[in-house]
C-alpha cells in the first residue's frame, strides 16, 4: 500500500549542507581554516586507534602557528553509547571552555563531537535531547560552537548531517539526536586518511553509504506530507530533487569503486571515490532522510549478544552500524518496491548497470544488493550475527521506537510489516 495523499500537501522542501573542503592534503589546512573563526582553544575529538596514527597530533601541531591551543580527547567509543558520550562531555566541561571542536575519525568520533558541542553550549543531560520516545527530544536553545568534521572512514556521512547516533545502554537500543544545529560547519574530506581502513571496515562502512543513498532515494516524497508551518520544519523532509541528485551520484560512484576499495585498500582512486560517495550520500540523506533499514539497524546493534566482526578493535559484542543497516536492507526494499517501482529499478541499474533483470521486478534491487554483500563478505542475514526467530519480537519493538525514521518510509510500516522483514532477513541467500 502506498502512502495516501495529504489533504494539504507540502509544497516546500529544505536543503542544508556544511562547507566542504575535499582532496589529498586537505587535512593539513585545518589550522588555517580555524584561524578564520577567531578560535583560540580547540578540542580535538578522536579515538585511540586514530590517535595512534598521529593524525590528530599533526592537526593539533599545525594549529600552533596560528596561535591556537589544541587539546586531544581520544576516548571516543567505537559505536558510541550514552555513557561514552557523557564521559566525553565531562572531559570537555572540565578542561574547557573551548571555542571550537574538531572531530577526527569515523562516525563515532564525529557524532561524539556533536554531542560534546551540544552539551557544552546548552543546559541539561543527553537524555533531554535524544529523540522521542527514547528521550525527551528537546531542541537546543543556545547556539553551538564551530565544529570541523574530518572523517577517516568512508561511510557514515556524519560530516554532512544533522544527526548524532548512540546506543542507550539501559534500553538496549540505538537511537540519536537530530537537529539542524548539529550539522558540522566545515567537512574536511582527505582521502589519504582512509587508506589504512581494513577490508571489513571498508565493507561495512560502504554499505552504510549505499543504504544512505538508497533510502533517501526511495524515501517518501516531501510533497506527500501534510504542509508544515515554518517552525515545524525538520531536517528529514522526504525525497526531493536536490537530495535525489546527490543520492544518484553516490550510487554511481559506488558502482565502480566499492568492490575495488574492499579488494585493494591501496587503490587511491577507489578510496577517493568512496570518500566522495560518502559525502554525496550524506548530503542526500541528511535532507531527505533514511527509513526502514536504518530503523531496523538500531535494535540489531543494541541487542547483539556475542558477535564481534574481524578488523574491529576490542572483543566486546558489536554489530558495526553499516553492517547492521545492510542486514535487512534487501528485504526492506522488496517491501517498499510497490511505492515507486521505477525508482527501485533505476537504483538497481545505477548500482549494477549490467545486472540481469528478473521477471519479478520487486526482487531486482534486493538481488543486486545480496550479490554485492556476498562478494564483500557482509554476513548472511541477522542469524549470522547471532539472532534467531525468537528474537524477532524484540527487534520489532526496538525498530518501532524509531518513528522519526519510519515516518520517511514510502509505505506504512507497522509491527506486522517489520516482523516479516526481520523473519525474511534471518538468512538472505
Amino acid at each position: 500500500m502506498i502512502i495516501s495523499a495529504a489533504a494539504h500537501p507540502e509544497t516546500v522542501f529544505t536543503y542544508g549542507a556544511p562547507r566542504l573542503k575535499f582532496g589529498s592534503g586537505a587535512a593539513a589546512e585545518i589550522g588555517y581554516d580555524l584561524s578564520l573563526t577567531g578560535a583560540r582553544r580547540v578540542l580535538i575529538v578522536t579515538d585511540t586507534g586514530v590517535a595512534a596514527t598521529g593524525v590528530p597530533q599533526r592537526v593539533a601541531d599545525q594549529m600552533t602557528s596560528f596561535g591556537i591551543l589544541a587539546a586531544i580527547y581520544d576516548g571516543t567509543h567505537v559505536e558510541p553509547t550514552d555513557a561514552s558520550m557523557r564521559a566525553a562531555v565531562e572531559f570537555a566541561r572540565s578542561t574547557g571552555p573551548y571555542d571550537a571542536f574538531v572531530a577526527i575519525g569515523g562516525g563515532s568520533s564525529i557524532d561524539t563531537a556533536k554531542a560534546v558541542n551540544l552539551l557544552t553550549t546548552n543546559p541539561g543531560d543527553l537524555t533531554d535531547y535524544i529523540n522521542a520516545p527514547v528521550g525527551a527530544g528537546k531542541a537546543p536553545t543556545q547556539p553551538l560552537k564551530t565544529l570541523v568534521a574530518v572523517p577517516t572512514t568512508t561511510g557514515t556521512g556524519s560530516e554532512s548531517t544533522t544527526v548524532c547516533v548512540l546506543d542507550v545502554l539501559d534500553q538496549h537500543v540505538k537511537t540519536g539526536i537530530s537537529h539542524a544545529l548539529l550539522r558540522p560547519d566545515l567537512a574536511v574530506i582527505d582521502p589519504d586518511l582512509t587508506m589504512s581502513q581494513p577490508a571489513t571496515v571498508t565493507a561495512a562502512a560502504g554499505m552504510d553509504i549505499l543504504c544512505h543513498a538508497l533510502e533517501s532515494y526511495t524515501a517518501r516524497p516531501y510533497s506527500s506530507f501534510e504542509r508544515k508551518e515554518p517552525q515545524q520544519r525538520v531536517p528529514y523532509c522526504g525525497a526531493n530533487p536536490i537530495a535525489d541528485m546527490w543520492s544518484e551520484k553516490a550510487i554511481s560512484l559506488l558502482a565502480t569503486s566499492f568492490r575495488r576499495a574492499v579488494r585493494d585498500g591501496s587503490d587511491k582512486q577507489a578510496r577517493a571515490d568512496m570518500a566522495l560517495a560518502a559525502t554525496f550520500a550524506g548530503m542526500g540523506f541528511g535532507n531527505a532522510g533514511v527509513h526502514i533499514p536504518h530503523a531496523n539497524a538500531y535494535p540489531i546493534a543494541g541487542q547483539v549478544r556475542d558477535f564481534h566482526p574481524k578488523d574491529y578493535p576490542g572483543d566486546e559484542p558489536m554489530v558495526p552500524h553499516g553492517m547492521s543497516v545492510a542486514l535487512t536492507a534487501p528485504e526492506a526494499f522488496r517491501y517498499t518496491f510497490g511505492a515507486d517501482p521505477e525508482r527501485h529499478i533505476r537504483a538497481a541499474r545505477l548500482l549494477e548497470p549490467d545486472a540481469y533483470q528478473p521477471s519479478d521486478l520487486s526482487v531486482f534491487l534486493p538481488s543486486v544488493l545480496t550479490r554485492l554483500m556476498r562478494e564483500i563478505e557482509i554476513p548472511n542475514g541477522i542469524s549470522a550475527v547471532g539472532f534467531t526467530a525468537a528474537d524477532v519480537d524484540d527487534l520489532v519493538e526496538g525498530a518501532l521506537k524509531q518513528q522519526r525514521l519510519l515516518a520517511i518510509a514510502p509505505r506504512p510500516v507497522d509491527d506486522t510489516a517489520l516482523a516479516g522483514i526481520f523473519h525474511r532477513s534471518l538468512e538472505l541467500w
